[in-house]
């Protein structure tokens, strides 16, 4: 089973990711990495040469890849960070709600501000605006779709593991190490 973290950017999906993929001993993937790898360049340059369609195209098929023969139940075997627009295309939000357990690592405007400060050229969807003007357009536009296709929400504080991990009712032996 996939475990799929999601959530605006900066929200700390890939760092909260690798260390739950660890504590669960199974595999960790950042969704914009596989992208990445798969189109041979990094995201702000897809954004650029070939338009954000194009890109949220590839986001999809990287997906389908990666879920095709997944099902809700078993023991999780991979850790997924979606990317923070990724629930906005709705094949993509179909696909996780069927095919993964989704949580939703809901952090403050203030948190992702301050997480995301300086990290403009690298976010394609963040340019064009102040910060933290753009931070709350794109958040009031996701939002209730991070919400509805996650099983559980984790407010990120200072430790989201310590929330989410008695959530994912895994057995402790699963989490020693």
């Amino acid at each position: 089973m996939v475990l799929t973290l999601t959530g605006f950017m900066g929200s700390g999906k890939t760092t909260t990711g690798k260390i739950l993929a660890e504590r669960l001993g199974c595999a960790f993937l950042d969704l914009d990495q596989v992208i990445e790898e798969a189109q041979g360049m990094a995201i702000p340059e897809i954004f650029a040469t070939q338009g954000e369609a194009a890109f949220r195209a590839a986001e999809l098929e990287a997906l389908e890849k990666l879920l095709e023969n997944e099902s809700k139940s078993g023991k999780i075997d991979l850790v997924l960070a979606l990317g923070g627009g990724t629930l906005m295309t709705p094949e993509c939000e179909r696909l996780v709600r069927e095919k993964t357990l989704c949580v939703y690592l809901k952090a403050s405007v203030e948190t992702l501000l301050g997480n995301l400060e300086g990290t403009q050229s690298s976010r394609p969807m963040l340019g064009g605006q102040d910060l933290r003007t753009r931070i709350e357009a794109l958040l009031e536009e996701r939002e209730e779709t991070y919400a509805r296709c996650a099983e559980i929400t984790v407010e990120n504080n200072e430790s989201p593991l310590d929330e989410l991990i008695p959530l994912l009712h895994v057995p402790d032996t699963e989490l020693e190490g």
